[in-house]
């Protein structure tokens, strides 16, 4: 049995106003695992209550609620999540890019802002299915979140330069092989975040790390230099409720975690670019000042 802690002490970094978590999962009671998935995760269920427990301790406002591996492409469980949590959650879903356009209309009628590509073990939609999900986020204005080993984004990269949606390098870019701020493949990324319409995500960085906390030195080093190079294209997730961990000595402290990953961005100014204008510019949200999202 896993126990993931809800509060503790705050992050001493202090999350601006309007922040937002770009990447967590959320799991109601009632919606089964879809073959072809992983299980549900352990424990008790990650559902609405607990994660708004986590945005009082870290100081989220918003949220966008990825639709988990468990469920596959049945977005039954991410629509009624989106219900659930109102107006400051938006979605992600899992499409292949074949359905119907009522079917699209109903998920963006619940919140949903964009689909996913995850071409790793378990993932739901994979990148032989890119140009076609593409071409239907691309009309509705929903950005696309792709995941995939990087260490073979120079294969991918010319098919990437092409898409038209608006459109995030997730999880680091997870490049399990391992790299420096000077391989071939961050230069690759940086060429695709100079093509306007690219994102990078900083979620989940103990998913590809080889060095390994607390620092996870490996990753934060290719962390400040994408920073560095294009700080109003990076944004940040927690990646609640943290999948990989089976057991309650192997879960994160969200707290050191956040603090963690957010002293990889220079200074304020950065923070808030990832956490509120970034967000924003990526998934289409209204400004937090209004109030709408």
């Amino acid at each position: 049995m896993i126990e993931r802690p809800l509060s503790g002490r705050v992050p001493l970094i202090r999350l601006p106003k309007g922040a937002v978590d770009t990447q967590m999962h959320m799991y109601l009671p009632g919606f089964a695992a879809q073959a072809g998935g992983p299980p549900l995760p352990g424990g008790a269920l990650p559902d609405a209550g607990q994660y708004r427990r986590l945005m009082s301790w870290l100081g989220i406002d918003r949220v966008i609620i990825t639709q988990g591996n468990a469920h596959q492409r049945d977005n039954s469980n991410l629509v009624a999540c989106l219900a659930e949590m109102g107006p400051i959650a938006r979605g992600v879903a899992a499409i292949a890019g074949e359905e119907p356009d009522s079917a699209l209309d109903a998920l963006a009628e619940a919140g949903v802002v964009g689909a996913r590509i995850m071409d790793l073990p378990g993932g739901a939609v994979g990148l032989e299915a890119l140009e076609a999900v593409d071409a239907r986020a691309s009309t509705r204005g929903w950005m696309v979140a792709v995941q995939f080993d990087g260490g073979n984004i120079l294969e991918h990269e010319a098919r990437l330069k092409k898409l038209k949606s608006r459109w995030v390098l997730d999880h680091h870019g997870k490049f399990f092989a391992g790299i420096t701020p000077d391989s071939p493949e961050v230069a690759a990324v940086r060429r695709l975040i100079d093509g306007g319409n690219c994102w990078f995500k900083f979620a989940g960085v103990y998913e590809s790390s080889r060095s390994g906390g607390p620092d996870y030195a490996d990753v934060a080093a290719v962390a400040r230099a994408i920073a560095a190079h294009a700080p109003e294209r990076v944004v940040w997730g927690t990646n609640w409720p943290h999948n990989l961990a089976k057991t309650t000595e192997d879960y994160p402290d969200d707290a050191a975690l956040t603090d963690t990953v957010l002293g990889w961005l220079p200074d304020d100014g950065g923070r808030r670019l990832a956490l509120v204008d970034n967000p924003e510019r990526l998934f289409g949200l209204q400004p937090f000042a209004t109030g709408s999202d």
